[in-house]
């Protein structure tokens, strides 16, 4: 029996590490958690783009684990599945609706590769009894196109970064040599799904696929690559996201001491100028001093049980 259990189950391939981890088993991955869904957080989200979070807030679920586990993560604690809450699929609906009752924009899913079977099944089951909001897929651009086109129709609005054009950076800081190969078919796809935006008339975005660059120190010749390649091979059709807001923290000091420094505003300035000369029109700039840790919520857990529990 058991040698016919192992033969007709297949290790996790989620995600393009491919790992092959028997999470159903309870096995872990690189991601660091099995197949059980933790939740880390499930409330109203203020600190997203202004199409996705408005006045109302955004209806953020952050998952428990990261298929990148970048060393500079502003969300460390959770990447490294050290908080969360273990939730059934059933539960995992139930929180969407509870979001949306609670005036969300949409249900802002972060950090959602490693569990997309689950929340496939936790959307459709929302869907059907009532949930009506726009389903935002928040994750680092690090995506198998398989597991993309499980969501195609019931995700509204991709929220990705595109980390790296380069390798050897994609190596260094998240251990994925080939995340610039992964992050041009991902985005690829996101774009066959959702071709064109959509926004209401309160400026909350409907539909879209919007690209975020989160600026490294001493990385704005790479930024550019980025930003030229999105927006020679998408045009406006998607959103660039130009963030500023790196934070060093101290455990990366002694390991990687380019990166213990935040953007100056020169380096930014010269990408948003640079976005700008291109022609790109659809584009978030963050104005200000934003490398800072307010951006971080507390995963504590708020949401995630049933209240009473």
């Amino acid at each position: 029996m058991s040698g016919s259990r192992s033969s007709e189950r297949s290790g996790c391939c989620l995600c393009p590490r491919n790992c092959g981890a028997d999470r159903a088993d309870g096995k872990t991955g690189f991601c660091g958690v099995p197949e059980t869904v933790y939740v880390a957080r499930a409330a109203l989200h203020f600190w997203e783009e202004p199409c996705i979070s408005g006045t109302d807030g955004s209806g953020a679920v952050f998952f428990s684990g990261c298929p990148l586990r970048c060393v500079y993560c502003q969300n460390y604690e959770l990447a490294h599945a050290r908080a969360g809450i273990p939730v059934t699929i059933q539960r995992l609906a139930e929180i969407f609706l509870e979001l949306q009752e609670q005036g969300a924009n949409n249900i802002n899913l972060v950090t959602p590769t490693q569990y997309t079977p689950a929340i496939v099944r936790a959307l459709a089951e929302a869907k059907r009894n009532g949930l009506n909001i726009p389903a935002v897929y928040n994750c680092g651009g690090y995506e198998s196109v398989s597991t993309l086109r499980m969501l195609d129709g019931l995700v509204d609005i991709y929220l990705t970064d595109f980390k790296y054009i380069d390798a050897e950076a994609a190596a260094k800081y998240s251990g994925a040599r080939d995340y610039p190969e992964a992050a041009r078919k991902a985005l690829d796809e996101m774009t066959r799904q959702i071709p064109s935006s959509e926004t209401g008339p309160d400026g909350i975005m409907k539909k879209g696929v919007i690209v975020r660059h989160l600026l490294l120190p001493g990385q704005v010749r790479a930024a550019k690559k980025i930003v030229k390649y999105v927006y020679e091979n998408y045009k406006d059709r998607v959103w660039l996201s130009l963030m500023n807001q790196y934070t060093p923290f101290p455990r990366i000091k002694e390991e990687f001491p380019e990166l213990a420094r935040r953007v100056t505003a020169r380096e930014y300035n010269v990408l948003v100028d640079y976005a700008i000369d291109l022609g790109v029109e659809n584009a978030y700039i963050q104005e200000g001093k934003t490398a800072k840790e307010s951006f971080i919520p507390a995963f504590d857990g708020e949401g995630v049980q049933k209240r009473g529990k």
